[in-house]
């Protein structure tokens, strides 16, 4: 069954850790939750790489968030450029059948923080050239853009403005780590679907980080996707993975927004609580274990790679 996941923080675990001393990569991963062998003996068709900037860490606080967005950047094409024969980056539409076509996974750069840009429409216009293609708007913390999770207050006039830009340049906005405010507020401005790439559902477990189901429905209105996290403190509030909790969360996004709404968002790379399928190698484990629960061959389907796979198809230019 191939895959498509809609998030992974994989660039941002590689530069950490070469800043420590060790010598990593995509090509060779000890201690990644995705690298290339994992990727290719899951029979992944794309994985979106983000580019997360945490705004309170050391490293942005020696420099600032767009030179260490840059820096994660650098680290990205570095990978690109030593794996060329096994990736293929996805900046039009047509990138998918043409990766798809040669053989090659394909690989959807994003960033996870909108902050780094400052509120500059310049800086976003930068990271599109860059070959960024989807932004989630906010992580943890109050931004130029808007608010986040547990916050009150929606998007700021300049968060609209970056919305409507993002539109126009095809960039995908993404929900994940907004305030219930900013979702309703990009409700009402979107012209575009929009996606949540790594978010749950709050009516199984009512973390702040999650989907309401109203929410889950105004997105499947749209032609949105939820993208369903890995992350047990998401899924269940403890600290292991169990792949039945993946498969709830995956159940309930469907009975709620429909089929064409589910997909896959692991955090992979982010997870700091083990999972029981292991990492982005141990991916058959959840069909085998949706077969086991009574998920259909379409909407197995459906949830591991069609969907995203039409989602990015209609959303980039």
């Amino acid at each position: 069954m191939p895959f498509v996941d809609l998030h992974c923080d994989t660039i941002s675990r590689i530069l950490s850790l070469r800043r420590e001393g060790q010598s990593v990569s995509l090509g060779r991963g000890p201690g990644l939750d995705v690298d290339l062998d994992q990727l290719r003996r899951s029979g992944y068709l794309a994985q979106c790489f983000a580019l997360f900037v945490d705004l309170h860490s050391q490293a942005v606080q020696k420099t600032s968030p767009w030179e260490e967005v840059q820096a994660l950047a650098a680290c990205w094409q570095r990978e690109l450029e030593e794996n060329r024969d096994v990736l293929h980056p996805l900046l039009r539409a047509e990138d998918l059948t043409r990766a798809q076509r040669e053989g090659k996974l394909g690989a959807l750069l994003t960033v996870e923080e909108g902050g780094v840009c400052q509120g500059s429409l310049k800086k976003l216009r930068q990271l599109h050239r860059l070959g960024v293609r989807l932004v989630t708007l906010t992580w943890n913390y109050e931004n130029e853009l808007g608010h986040p999770n547990g916050q009150a207050g929606g998007l700021t006039e300049t968060g609209f403005a970056f919305v409507a830009e993002m539109e126009r340049l095809h960039m995908l906005v993404d929900v994940s780590h907004l305030s219930d405010d900013g979702f309703w507020d990009l409700c009402r401005c979107a012209s575009r679907p929009f996606l949540a790439s790594h978010s749950s559902c709050r009516a199984l477990y009512p973390h702040r980080r999650n989907l309401s189901d109203e929410m889950i429905r105004a997105m499947a209105q749209r032609g949105g996707l939820v993208g369903v996290n890995f992350y047990a403190g998401f899924l269940t509030g403890g600290s292991r993975t169990p792949t039945q909790a993946i498969l709830d969360h995956l159940r309930h996004v469907i009975n709620v927004g429909g089929l064409e709404s589910a997909a896959l968002g692991s955090d992979f790379d982010g997870i700091d609580t083990p999972l029981d399928l292991g990492a982005a190698g141990g991916m058959p484990q959840l069909v085998q274990a949706m077969e086991r629960a009574g998920f259909t061959p379409r909407e197995i389907e459906a949830v591991c790679w069609r969907n995203a796979w039409r989602f990015l198809q209609e959303g980039l230019p």
